[in-house]
């Protein structure tokens, strides 16, 4: 039977489960609600619903680069405890999960849980494993990158709760295993020193706006003149983007260079114009985004 919207609406406001399991549960149901909650119960999914409000810190990063280092894939999947993100059913999961993002490459994560993969429903493995560990378990955000005429390189940290993808373009065929340790030593600069992008001119305007306006009224508190403070504020800018921009981060393995260097340098030795081009770093305390 059909299911209308109203109703899915109503069973997830009851159960708390999500809407796909509700569509399924009424339409096996023929639309029974008593029935629905029980077909949602023996899946999982009322465990889920009670545990909805339960905070999910805990879990994996996992990361995938293939296709000859020209496609990657980024993933985090959540859980409530350290010891559950240890557990062997969690990481199957969570390899399940990337294995059927890099295969079926869905929109979001409502689409990525509807798929269907070696013969397992996302969904279906995922109320299954919040019902047999009773913990709340969601999969958060992922990304897929690809480039053309470049190079991805992932970085795991000791423990899987920080993962980075870092991207350059115009990278030589014959000059990939050159570039893979520099850009390796760049993923490991993402993850330690989390710069907010490559370059300056890639910041935010708002954010920019807000520094100003930061900076401005520190040195007016200061008792500097009104005429120099866009010239003190602009100062103190350019030390922002060198914090907080990767290009002009110093380097962490070695202080007397930035990273920008690093590439500067390759691109000089091998006469070649590699840029970096973007990077992506997920960190299980970050804000989601």
């Amino acid at each position: 039977m059909s299911v209308s919207a109203q109703q899915v609406k109503e069973l997830r406001e009851k159960t708390g489960a999500g809407m796909i399991d509700c569509k399924k549960a009424l339409e096996e149901s023929n639309g029974d609600f008593e029935k629905a909650i029980e077909i949602l119960r023996k899946k999982g999914a009322a465990v889920a619903a009670k545990r909805a409000e339960r905070a999910a810190n805990e879990g994996l990063v996992l990361t995938k680069v293939y296709n000859n280092g020209k496609s990657a894939a980024i993933l985090e999947v959540n859980c409530e405890t350290d010891f559950v993100a240890n557990s062997d059913d969690f990481k199957n999961f969570s390899n399940l999960a990337l294995e059927a993002l890099i295969e079926h490459k869905p929109a979001d994560v409502v689409a990525l849980l509807q798929l269907t993969h070696n013969g397992k429903n996302l969904a279906d493995e995922l109320n299954a494993l919040i019902g047999k560990i009773g913990e709340k378990i969601q999969i958060s955000r992922f990304s897929l990158e690809e480039v053309d005429n470049g190079l991805i390189v992932d970085y795991i940290h000791q423990g899987s709760k920080l993962g980075v993808l870092v991207a350059a373009e115009n990278v030589p065929s014959d000059k990939s295993s050159l570039l893979t340790p520099i850009l390796k030593d760049i993923a490991m600069q993402i993850a330690a020193m989390r710069p907010i992008s490559i370059y300056r001119e890639e910041v935010d305007k708002t954010t920019i706006e807000k520094e100003m306006e930061i900076y401005k009224e520190l040195a007016r508190k200061e008792g500097k003149p009104e005429q120099i403070l866009e010239k003190i504020a602009t100062g103190k800018l350019n030390k922002f983007y060198e914090e907080n921009c990767l290009f002009e981060q110093i380097f962490v393995k070695d202080n007397t260079k930035k990273v920008g260097s690093l590439i500067e340098e390759f691109n000089k030795a091998n006469n070649t114009q590699v840029k970096l081009a973007r990077f992506k770093r997920f960190h299980l305390s970050d804000e989601k985004k």
